[in-house]
């Protein structure tokens, strides 16, 4: 058996499928994570392995070199030895080893329960957050996260732990269900986002994240609005953001010509996919909205990642960060 077709027999393996995920699925992503490289990022804010050496000089854990000693240093650093052989005083100089916390968001309302092929977009926002979950697990760090829908959330403090893993998953898990029930569903929508939803999540992620963390942010973006672009900026200034915006392909392309009914869950219509000037301007449309996204985190330097429901996940992911490398 070649490596390629074992390494797609694996990839369809770990590929979630359908509407909603289970807490098995989202435990099994620790292999998938496994296939991922890491990615090594030139800022030394940025990042996502292990415990990582801060480029911020001072006392920590690992000794560095000597230098002469100069006024203002600590005086508990000078070395006597190298002090008395030279006849000039020499001071040790460390460098901080940092574990880095690890946040990730991951959208769980209603505009992300939709899919065409393979699987929705919330259980493939699940699927991601999983892979970078374990990521951050096997490499040391502290990882926590955010999960949040319309109208509510739920946080995990960042913790180097397992116990802190599965806390997050099985909230994941959690909101992921609730999707699937049609009554929660649409009580969670007609809230609205006074209690939820993007902009909130970021704002309590402002209030979380220590300078240095790296911050995932799985959504479809659908509701991205100034004040949550200004949670964005602020945040990137000081943490390590990645933004992956998760699509399916019906919202890219109009399916073959036809006649289709379609549903909000609340009314019903036909979709005709026959003219091509529709066709034409809903593809249009996306391409706009993807434009428009990319360019403003261009402008934020954020790093993004587009994730499609109807590729492998872990593939995705793959090759972005063999392309941030």
């Amino acid at each position: 058996m070649s490596i390629a077709m074992q390494n797609d027999q694996q990839q369809a393996l770990y590929q979630s499928r359908g509407a909603v995920i289970s807490l098995q699925q989202l435990l099994i992503q620790r292999h998938a994570a496994k296939i991922v490289e890491y990615v090594s990022y030139a800022r030394s804010i940025a990042g996502i392995s292990g415990l990582h050496m801060s480029k911020m000089r001072g006392r920590g854990i690992d000794f560095e070199e000597f230098r002469p000693y100069q006024q203002g240093d600590d005086i508990r650093t000078i070395d006597w030895r190298v002090t008395a052989r030279t006849g000039t005083p020499f001071t040790k100089v460390f460098r901080e080893e940092r574990e880095r916390p690890v946040i990730i968001a991951i959208d769980q309302s209603s505009s992300m329960f939709f899919g065409s092929q393979v699987a929705f977009k919330s259980v493939i926002a699940a699927q991601a957050a999983a892979i970078f979950c374990w990521m951050a697990i096997d490499n040391g760090d502290r990882v926590g996260g955010l999960v949040f829908s319309d109208s509510e959330q739920s946080l995990v403090r960042p913790k180097r732990s397992r116990r802190s893993a599965l806390h997050l998953l099985n909230q994941l898990q959690t909101f992921n269900a609730r999707l699937a029930d049609k009554e929660a569903r649409l009580a969670s929508a007609q809230a609205g986002t006074a209690a939820g939803g993007l902009t909130k999540a970021l704002a309590d992620i402002r209030r979380i994240a220590k300078p240095g963390s790296t911050l995932y942010i799985l959504s479809d973006f659908s509701t991205l609005d100034e004040t949550a672009i200004q949670y964005l900026n602020q945040l990137s200034r000081h943490n390590n953001v990645v933004c992956c915006v998760i699509y399916d392909a019906l919202e890219e392309n109009l399916p073959v010509p036809g006649y289709y009914t379609i549903t909000d869950g609340m009314r019903k219509g036909t979709l005709n996919s026959y003219s091509q000037t529709a066709r034409r301007d809903y593809h249009t449309l996306f391409r706009n909205r993807m434009e428009a996204l990319q360019a403003e985190f261009t402008r934020l330097q954020i790093p993004y990642l587009k994730i499609r429901t109807n590729q492998y996940v872990v593939e995705q992911i793959r090759q972005w960060t063999v392309q941030t490398l």
